[in-house]
């Protein structure tokens, strides 16, 4: 069961999961088969004989939990680094236009940080240190409030009928409809 903020398993759920393969080493030992432990604990067969091959290789110990998966993680000094670096711009970092993405945020964390986030991770990072998307706080100076109207009076009407008329018909795109 993995958590959708990238936080797999909890530690509780660690500690169960390890307390199932500690139960069939248990029965490794006394030499069950692996089709019998598999069945009793409620697991696939092929997680047994994986658990199996690494009892015989390490002990006990092989089967002890590794803790939670480590995820890179940017430091408060890295964020430091990363905020001076957004804040020069997007322009100064080679990007066309003035606007920030995540794919462009994530390019520059790998450039000068040197880490490899996916842009949901420079997604959740931003959000954790209090950035958030950006809107217009204003409308553009160029605006025509006029233009705008005329065109959501005469051409948008036009547009949207233009879609595909809605009639009877059939559902094979060989057939005709039937009268």
């Amino acid at each position: 069961m993995r958590y959708p903020e990238g936080g797999g398993l909890t530690a509780e759920r660690r500690a169960f999961r390890e307390g199932i393969r500690f139960q069939a080493g248990m029965r490794f030992a006394v030499g069950e088969k692996t089709t019998v432990i598999a069945k009793d604990l409620r697991v696939s067969v092929r997680s047994v004989e994986r658990w199996r091959r690494a009892w015989r290789e390490g002990g006990m110990e092989a089967l002890r939990s590794a803790g939670p998966a480590d995820s890179p993680t940017v430091t408060d000094a890295q964020f430091a680094v990363l905020e001076e670096e957004l804040g020069k711009g997007p322009t100064a970092h080679g990007f066309g236009d003035e606007r920030w993405t995540l794919a462009r945020v994530q390019s520059v964390i790998h450039r000068r940080l040197h880490l490899s986030l996916s842009v949901p991770t420079v997604w959740r990072l931003l959000k954790r240190h209090g950035w958030s998307w950006q809107a217009p706080a204003r409308r553009a100076l160029e605006r025509d409030a006029n233009a705008v109207e005329l065109w959501k009076k005469e051409v948008w009407p036009r547009v949207k009928a233009s879609g595909r008329r809605v009639a009877a018909g059939s559902s094979s795109r060989t057939k005709p409809a039937s009268p």
